[in-house]
């Protein structure tokens, strides 16, 4: 099985690798640095106390007075200073201290070398078991000529061995110090690595998260932009594609919506204009008889009632046929330029008496100045009466209808806005997606094409209708036409 490893793990990896290369080369730079100051110290300060001795003790060398020399060089032991050493010139004779007596190798050894002047200092490091604890000491042994001002003769060497345990602790200090703020730096940036990747993976995670959603055809996804870096630019690049596809998907099912609507509706015409033909025919010779019929002589009062009756039902079916065929049929617009107020206007009186009679308040909320616009006004006009006539049936007494008139300021075009709002009962919510159907209708006596002609029409100026949730109860129409001023 193929080991997958995140972008945040391998990050985290590299980056704390990284670290500890960089702490290790610190650590051993620092280390070595501090150490060689420790030692050029230690240095300084053995040739100081050598030079030191020589002075305490330069008489005596000159005369070389051993005795003198020896009682003087153990009264300097110290912990510091393990042993001190008198060299004659070339090595004929030497004073040291008791200690390294018994280590005649380094006893006997000089670390004079080549030409040697007053500037000349020699050192070595050793380490010496002492033999009375059984402990190893680390011992910096520091030789310097002895010079007389006025004299460029040598007059031997001081050699001193000075104890390195307070250095090696210095240095075991140091490098304690060194391995706390190296761990601590460690830390510190091992957290800023975690803190920076999972600023920089968290992003991504969400894009993946994302695009997965939207590999599944879920366009609405979008990724909160916290930064404005180049995964800021990235979210920003991928939310600007959600929507696209988003709106590019709406489209598309409002493109197959339209085109199935189409197909039914074009299917819907062929049957709706043959069976209203086979009834027109017909009906015609029916009404025509009736017509004969009722102005003959022979019929009494109750008769011509009757026949009454069957022409009003005639009527009704040729109105039916009339819608259908409406319906059915694909006619231009006779378009011109109109004030959507006027046509509002005139289909208010044309329903106006049938308002006064039900005592139905009219309510007309109309903006100043609104351009006309490119429509066919007796279509809208018949438009705007059904939806009137629907509103008052829906209405009971002293009910109210309220149309008001706006201007819509959108892009590429504005668009004239008009609602039509009643108190009456609404239409449920379940209806409301199904009431533009053709032959839809809650009416006894109604076939359901009126809103189906309504919709038609307004998509024919390129323009929606729709129905909108009510305050309370009512209903609300909501018609969209787009429109462009007069120049």
């Amino acid at each position: 099985m193929r080991f997958h490893m995140s972008l945040r793990v391998s990050f985290m990896l590299s980056v704390t690798s990284l670290l500890i290369i960089l702490a290790a080369l610190t650590f051993f730079v620092i280390e070595q640095r501090e150490k060689k100051a420790i030692f050029d110290e230690q240095r300084t300060i053995g040739l100081i106390i050598a030079k030191y001795i020589v002075q305490l003790n330069l008489n005596d060398v000159l005369f070389w007075d051993e005795r003198n020399i020896k009682e003087s060089i153990e009264n300097q032991i110290d912990d510091e200073i393990i042993y001190i050493i008198f060299y004659r010139p070339n090595e004929e004779s030497s004073v040291a201290t008791d200690f390294i007596n018994n280590y005649d190798k380094i006893y006997r050894a000089s670390l004079l070398e080549g030409e040697v002047n007053e500037q000349s200092s020699f050192f070595d490091r050793k380490k010496i078991k002492d033999r009375e604890s059984e402990k190893f000491l680390s011992i910096l042994e520091v030789e310097v000529p002895i010079f007389v001002k006025d004299s460029p003769r040598m007059w031997g060497s001081i050699k001193i061995g000075l104890s390195q345990e307070e250095v090696e602790a210095e240095i075991q200090d140091t490098r304690m110090k060194l391995s706390l703020i190296v761990f601590a730096g460690l830390v510190i940036g091992i957290l800023g690595a975690a803190w920076l990747s999972r600023r920089i993976t968290e992003p991504l995670k969400k894009l993946v998260e994302a695009t997965v959603k939207i590999s599944r055809g879920e366009f609405s996804q979008e990724i909160a932009i916290g930064s404005r870096d180049e995964i800021g630019d990235l979210a920003q690049s991928f939310n600007e594609m959600s929507r696209q596809l988003f709106l590019a998907r709406r489209r598309m099912e409002e493109a197959n919506t339209k085109l199935i609507q189409a197909e039914k509706l074009a299917s819907i015409g062929r049957i709706s204009a043959g069976i209203a033909h086979e009834i027109r025919n017909p009906l015609t010779t029916v009404k025509l008889n009736i017509q004969k019929l009722i102005q003959s002589d022979r019929l009494n009062e109750a008769e011509k009632e009757h026949i009454s009756l069957s022409q009003e039902g005639i009527s009704q079916m040729e109105k039916f046929i009339k819608e259908l065929l409406d319906f059915t049929r694909v006619s231009e617009l006779n378009l011109d330029r109109f004030s959507i107020e006027q046509i509002l206007e005139e289909s208010v009186k044309m329903i106006a008496d049938s308002l006064a009679l039900k005592k139905i308040v009219l309510e007309k909320q109309f903006q100043e100045g609104l351009p006309q616009v490119l429509v066919d006004g007796d279509r809208l006009r018949q438009l705007f009466l059904n939806i009137l006539r629907n509103a008052a049936e829906a209405l009971g007494e002293e009910g109210k209808i309220k149309i008001s008139l706006s201007l819509l300021e959108e892009q590429p075009v504005n668009k004239i806005k008009i609602e039509i709002i009643d108190s009456g009962c609404g239409i449920p919510e379940k209806d409301r997606d199904v009431i533009f159907e053709p032959f839809y209708t809650t009416k006894s006596s109604g076939i359901g094409l009126g809103l189906p002609n309504a919709r038609k029409i307004i998509e024919q100026h390129k323009g929606s209708i729709r129905v909108k949730e009510c305050q309370g109860k009512g209903t609300s129409f909501e018609i969209l036409i787009p429109c462009e001023e007069v120049k």
